[in-house]
């Protein structure tokens, strides 16, 4: 099944489109202005209809780090201001999103900086795309001022944001590179890393940036990147024991990351993005963080103390290479396999200068195998959830079923407290199994998206993707949040739509809401729902039935003004659904939940305001005994 290849095949068109485009050479010449300009400085230059931003790689000493902390890393949204608002979104059982505290540092420097603020202001206002750019540290910053734009234009308009950096250290853990790939933006971050530079396979702790070696390569680096053509690497200063150690170091830092799994530890930076691996060979750009990271480390082995140091400058020379080998590649191991497959290997293997490496070759071979043996395509992904759909569709139609029994049941307790007031018998166990079913189908979509293993446009392209998941979301969201009351799981976590509601949800809202404003969607209504549109309303509910027994032994004026306030604000929302008939029959039901509390509380409101005559909806009626019922 060559048609479903590897990752890596996927993720070299980037590389390649990279290096036949002027991108590569425009951003490196960038680089290269904003590292002469010496510490702290930016450059910012529109170039045809692209806008360029680069950051220098000379940077002051702080940005390295003199947290105590052990392994610098700090929390993205101390950066405040709603800056990474769409990052730092936690979910139930997510690890908190952590940068480089030194590198978060140097990036609120320069986002404070008015001059900078206003130059990309005018690039966005002139220009389609925009590249944000750096080298060495610079390169770090490059990624959080690209996310910090990305983060505000996702509310405006699609961005069009690349950022590359050449040479750059870690920036953070895995649940940053995993809240990337859950906002579709890895494609938009790309570090070229020469085979042997160490810097990218640094984690920039205190063991490392308080010894004098670090200091010294410092000191030697900044000082050429200000000063290329007045320097010979022959004055390099640093001993060749000094160089070994930095070597080792470097090689043993690579050795325990290349060992850590996905969801091993969330304090562990992380690799992020495209990685673009250039040698005097050739190129290859990888994608899967667990790969890039063996690669990194594989790579490391072939090299030597006497080299990895220098090429920490040599990205010039790389990015004048890669627009000719991006032409044709040299191969060294003959004739190419008849399985375009093995020929793609023997290519990325060639171009990574590990081909002829006796030890390393294989297992960089197999390295590369794994993500064909772990990977399917977006495309066959896609068409696998669409088939998987349909054999579990009878779960779905079951419920419906049982909820049109509900609404027709002389109980006229409704869908919602129906499933909350359950008892043991065999049709509501049967329905809650049908209710997990669907949740794990849906996760399990989600879960694919956050990896990259659907389409980009998988929610837009495919038209059941929008309509299975509202009607999903329609259906079973009441379910969960009766289970969620039922179980008392508010009581130890806080009320269902502030701390109970699963991530699925909101992104099946943000779906809906974007066909919406696409389609113009959403002529008022001429009946009742069939399901109530605002999937939160009964939980909405529950927090008005708590407000209603706090209000009734509540004796301070502020407390009771507040309950009251809050009791209305939701009447008036509900009376609003009623009236946008975007509220089905269950809600109305004579012993629903909401039809009980609002007897009890325009009967306590009467008590309140005596002199305000209370209206009931059309939708309402009083039987003989004074009791709110629904007419159907």
């Amino acid at each position: 099944m060559d048609a479903e290849a590897s990752s890596f095949e996927t993720s070299e068109m980037m590389g390649t489109f990279l290096a036949s485009t002027p991108l590569l050479k425009e951003a490196w010449r960038l680089c290269s202005a904003a590292n002469a300009m010496g510490s702290g400085a930016f450059v910012v230059e529109q170039v045809g209809g692209v806008g360029y931003v680069a950051f220098s790689g000379v940077q002051e000493m702080p940005v390295l780090g003199w947290d105590p902390s052990c392994t610098m890393l700090a929390p993205l949204d101390a950066a405040g201001h709603g800056l990474f608002a769409a990052l730092t979104r936690r979910y139930e059982g997510e690890e908190p999103v952590m940068v480089h505290s030194g590198v978060l540092h140097r990036f609120l420097h320069y986002h404070s900086r008015n001059d900078l603020q206003s130059q990309i202001g005018s690039l966005l206002d002139n220009t389609k795309s925009i590249v944000i750019t750096g080298h060495s540290i610079g390169g770090s910053i490059a990624f959080l001022t690209a996310l910090s734009l990305l983060s505000f234009l996702k509310s405006i308009f699609p961005p069009s944001v690349l950022c590359i950096g050449f040479g750059s250290p870690f920036l953070g853990n895995e649940s940053l590179s995993r809240a990337i790939l859950r906002e579709r933006w890895a494609s938009s971050f790309c570090n070229v890393v020469a085979t042997h530079d160490i810097l990218p396979r640094l984690s920039l702790d205190q063991s490392l940036v308080q010894t004098p070696h670090w200091k010294a390569l410092i000191r030697f680096w900044y000082t050429f990147m200000m000063s290329p053509n007045s320097m010979n690497l022959s004055d390099f200063q640093l001993t060749e024991e000094d160089k070994a150690w930095l070597f080792s170091f470097a090689a043993a830092d690579m050795e325990r990351l290349a060992q850590v799994g996905e969801g091993s530890t969330w304090r562990s930076f992380w690799p992020l993005g495209n990685y673009l691996f250039c040698s005097e060979e050739g190129m290859i750009c990888l994608d899967n963080a667990v790969l890039v990271k063996k690669m990194m480390h594989l790579m490391l082995r072939t090299s030597s103390p006497s080299c990895v140091i220098e090429e920490h400058l040599k990205y010039g020379w790389y990015v004048e290479r890669l627009s000719l080998q991006s032409l044709g590649r040299r191969f060294i191991e003959g004739h190419l396999s008849e399985s375009s497959y093995e020929a793609s290997l023997s290519m990325a293997l060639n171009s990574l200068g590990t081909s002829q490496q006796v030890l390393i070759a294989p297992m960089a071979k197999d390295c590369l195998k794994m993500a064909r043996q772990k990977e399917r395509h977006p495309n066959l992904n896609a068409a696998y959830l669409a088939i998987k759909l349909s054999k579990i569709a009878p779960y779905r139609v079951e419920i419906e079923w049982y909820k049109a029994c509900c609404d027709n049941s002389d109980k006229q307790r409704g869908y919602y407290d129906s499933f909350k007031q359950r008892g043991a018998s065999k049709r509501e166990s049967h329905i809650n199994k049908n209710r997990i079913m669907l949740k794990a189908f849906w996760d399990g979509v989600v879960s694919m998206m956050d990896r990259n293993k659907l389409p980009l446009n998988f929610h837009k392209s495919l038209e059941w993707v929008i309509e299975e998941s509202q009607l999903y979301k329609l259906l079973v969201e009441p379910l969960d949040i009766a289970e969620y009351y039922r179980s008392g799981m508010h009581m130890k976590k806080g009320h269902y739509i502030s701390n109970g509601r699963e991530r699925r949800y909101e992104i099946f809202n943000q779906w809906w809401a974007e066909r919406v404003v696409i389609e113009k969607l959403g002529n008022r209504r001429t009946k009742y729902a069939s399901l109530t549109q605002d999937t939160c309303f009964w939980a909405r509910v529950e927090e008005a039935k708590e407000w209603l027994d706090k209000i009734k032994s509540e004796s301070d004026p502020n407390n009771l003004a507040f309950l009251q306030d809050r009791l209305n604000e939701f009447e008036a929302y509900a009376m609003k659904l009623f009236d946008g008939k975007e509220a089905s029959a269950d809600v109305l039901a004579k012993n629903s939940s909401f039809s009980l509390w609002l007897k009890e509380w325009r009967a306590l409101k009467s008590q309140i305001y005596p002199l305000i005559e209370l209206a009931l909806p059309d939708c309402f009626q009083a039987d003989s005994h004074g009791d709110l019922f629904t007419s159907w």
